[in-house]
């Protein structure tokens, strides 16, 4: 099975959003997400427990956890988010690096816009690494629908 690991600094948004999204939609026979921080902190933002509601997706219990070596070993995949030189590196593990702002303190709009980019880009990422849809998402054609009208096609 393979683990992928969301990272951040605080782990407070964008990763947990991540992984989320990919633990929905991933067939869990062959991969899962875990997200951690390098400084996490006490909880995840109020907007990101607000828009991931929205989709059905429930963070509330959900609590930031540091990104120890023991976590990173579980990993074959670490995907930072935009972070910079605040990123984590992790000596062995293949490593992409999404930059997608960080969410806290932005607009709920704003904190939309970075979830329904961070769902595309899990979706994307299961279609690159070959792996599964979830049972419950096969037969569907492409990434889940978008209900908030930000990735409409102009020329639909």
């Amino acid at each position: 099975m393979q683990t992928v690991i969301f990272a951040c600094v605080h782990n407070a948004g964008r990763s947990q959003m991540a992984a989320a999204f990919f633990n929905l939609l991933a067939d869990p026979s062959e991969a899962r997400a875990v997200s951690a921080g390098t400084a996490p902190a006490l909880r995840v933002h109020p907007e990101v427990l607000e828009v991931m509601k929205e989709m059905g997706i429930d963070l509330s219990e959900t609590r930031p956890q540091k990104l120890t070596d023991e976590l990173a070993r579980q990993g074959q995949l670490l995907i930072t988010m935009g972070c910079g030189d605040q990123c984590p590196y992790v000596p062995g593990l293949r490593r992409d690096d999404w930059p997608l702002p960080d969410p806290k303190g932005r607009s709920i709009e704003e904190v939309r816009n970075v979830r329904n980019e961070i769902r595309t880009r899990v979706y994307d990422l299961l279609k690159a690494e070959g792996l599964s849809l979830a049972e419950s998402l096969h037969g569907r054609a492409g990434p889940p629908p978008d209900h908030s009208g930000a990735n409409k096609d102009p020329g639909a």
